[in-house]
């Protein structure tokens, strides 16, 4: 059972998260936060698998209660659902230790699957933000446009849809492997890469 802890000022948006996260036999919601300083609180009480951060709250916001709560309890996962798909809040987000950026007009499926990605260890990401990201990694500097060296064939095909910001079950279903095989592949391609994230090794698949 994967335990949410839900952080939006908005109550509507709150109840409206619960009751598609209840109706997952999976996903157990332990929490609900109003602001920041609410959601850090709760954190280090319930200790959830996935945080679900809105960013702009009053008070404490998003960015903010994301770092607090990950110097707390570093395991946590926080994943930001939010209306603001701008560097200026994405970039912040993730230095304060966000695992994943999806936008709140996502579809549903996206967002359970985000939240489940993210308590496995992945880095869910709306493709629109995973490509901006990637095209703002590489205008900052030249392109080497060259194939990594040492990979398999399925590696290789695994690299590439990672490039094009598919999730692990998309990709599985794609080249009609299991999802275990999938993050078996991607755990080699971080490694034979030097890549921490699955944004840098989007990057990686940009330049290959």
């Amino acid at each position: 059972m994967i335990r949410v802890l839900l952080v939006d000022d908005q109550p509507l948006i709150r109840a409206g998260l619960r009751m598609l996260c209840a109706a997952e036999p999976d996903l157990e919601v332990v929490g609900e936060a109003g602001n920041g300083r609410e959601a850090v609180t709760l954190a280090e009480r319930l200790t959830p698998d996935v945080v679900v951060m809105d960013l702009r709250m009053p008070g404490v916001d998003g960015i903010s209660a994301t770092s607090r709560i990950l110097a707390g309890r570093p395991a946590i996962r926080v994943l930001v659902l939010t209306t603001f798909g701008d560097d200026d809040h994405l970039y912040p987000a993730l230095t304060a230790g966000a695992c994943g950026f999806l936008l709140k007009d996502a579809p549903p499926a996206e967002l359970l699957d985000g939240i489940r990605r993210a308590a496995a260890g992945d880095s869910p990401f709306s493709q629109e933000v995973l490509r901006r990201l990637v095209n703002r990694a590489v205008s900052n500097r030249p392109v080497d446009k060259k194939p990594v060296e040492g990979l398999t064939s399925r590696e290789q095909a695994v690299l590439e849809l990672v490039g094009e910001g598919l999730s692990n079950a998309e990709i599985a279903e794609r080249l009609h492997i299991g999802v275990t095989t999938v993050k078996t592949h991607i755990t080699a391609l971080m490694t034979k890469t030097n890549s921490p994230n699955r944004v840098r090794l989007a990057l990686v698949a940009f330049r290959a």
